[in-house]
């Protein structure tokens, strides 16, 4: 799979083409020239749905015979769901029924794969497991497996260049190859330059080095715009998730008090979610042996547009790992079985139906890899007593490593 615009209406003028007398015609528009951003504006990128991602690699292997096989699209998305985006034109979007017109797919790559992309060996038609990084893991490259985008189309590329610089991708270069002049072009007015390794000809897209990232699940800061996600740790913060959720369980779902506020609160992790410096949403999570249980997801009306849900999901499941949890467990509506799906959660043999506050739900439950900087005895002590959430940081009890031992109390008392 490469880059590939097809017939666009940005193509590039190509003088073979041309009779020995001809005169090229004039452009309606020059990739080189083009205003990406100014064209995006009237597109949309979301997630397919299986169905209309088979539809949409069906209709572009008439102009891309090479396309991989169907099934290998759907491993790749199944290891990585950030894999593939689809592009549609906004006054055709249709939330209830989204139907994309064109599509992105980008291959994250873990260290080996980008060895073997940069050496020439790597089998883009059939990418191994072992060399793509999975949808919470850090890549060591983005390689732009295929675009298929028709005229206007090509300039939502770069909302999906965009829609990959979370805190997880930030940084990351991108890779790609051209299978014709319009894909050059297009990586070209991207950004893009060609790199010097001719025989493996591929384009590359260098990103400004990330800063010391937070994690997803404290990721907000105040004054912060867009969205972020913190871990609550006062009163404060436990008086915003009550209101949030009394908002949409209680107010929209017309959820029971004494069943929404179930008891559980004050033994839970809760993650807020913010628009800038507005909590927007929350979701809790609890602890049990040998599985986490993520539950009460909520997000306020007005602020279901954003990528919000998106963000606190994938905030909750990083600090299970963190905090060494592989089997993530949960109560979905069965209404929003395809929304959990996309994290890797899964309706498991035996998962059992169930009825609470007028609603029915399904257990879902995922596998999650293992988390590569997971907590466990044998790590820094000091890491294990700093704040939930905050792991990655000097806490206040770090201090005490440069104090010399004085045990003030009790040597106060032995004196006396």
């Amino acid at each position: 799979m490469t880059v590939h615009v097809a017939h666009s209406m940005f193509q590039a003028h190509n003088p073979a083409q041309l009779g020995p007398t001809s005169l090229p015609p004039p452009p309606r528009h020059g990739l080189s020239s083009m205003r990406v951003e100014r064209v995006a504006r009237h597109l949309v990128v979301f997630m397919p749905t299986p169905d209309d991602l088979a539809r949409l690699v069906n209709a572009a292997r008439v102009d891309l015979p090479d396309l991989a096989p169907l099934a290998t699209v759907q491993r790749v998305l199944s290891k990585n769901p950030d894999s593939i985006l689809a592009i549609t034109q906004r006054h055709r979007f249709d939330a209830a029924s989204p139907r994309g017109e064109g599509f992105v797919a980008c291959l994250m790559l873990n260290a080996d794969g980008l060895a073997s992309l940069k050496a020439g060996t790597f089998d883009a038609a059939d990418p191994p497991d072992t060399m793509l990084a999975a949808q919470h893991e850090r890549p060591a490259a983005i390689y732009v497996w295929a675009v298929y985008a028709r005229r206007r189309l090509a300039g939502g590329v770069g909302l999906v260049f965009d829609r990959l610089s979370s805190p997880l991708y930030q940084g990351v270069d991108f890779y790609a190859r051209a299978a014709t002049p319009e894909g050059a072009d297009l990586l070209m007015a991207l950004g893009f330059t060609a790199g010097s390794e001719a025989s493996v000809r591929l384009y590359h897209f260098a990103r400004t080095p990330a800063p010391e990232m937070a994690p997803p699940y404290d990721s907000h800061r105040p004054g912060l715009t867009g969205v972020s996600v913190a871990v609550a740790r006062s009163f404060e913060d436990l008086a915003r998730v009550i209101s949030l959720r009394a908002a949409v369980y209680m107010a929209e779902q017309a959820c029971p008090y004494e069943e929404e506020f179930d008891g559980n609160d004050l033994s839970a992790t809760h993650l807020i979610g913010y628009v800038g410096d507005e909590p927007a949403g929350c979701l809790r999570i609890r602890f049990f042996a040998d599985f986490a249980k993520i539950e009460r997801l909520a997000v306020r009306a007005e602020y279901r547009n954003t990528r919000m849900a998106f963000a606190l999901v994938r905030a909750g499941i990083e600090l299970a790992r963190v905090k060494g949890y592989r089997r993530l467990y949960g109560h979905a509506q069965k209404r929003l079985v395809g929304f959990w799906s996309r994290f890797g959660f899964r309706v498991f043999e035996g998962a059992q139906e169930l009825v609470f506050s007028d609603f029915d739900y399904v257990e879902m439950l995922m596998e999650a890899e293992p988390h590569p900087e997971a907590i466990g005895i044998g790590v820094d002590p000091y890491v294990i007593i700093r704040p939930e959430g905050r792991w990655h940081k000097a806490g206040a009890l770090d201090r005490s490593r440069g104090r010399a031992v004085t045990r003030p109390s009790v040597d106060e008392q032995a004196a006396r």
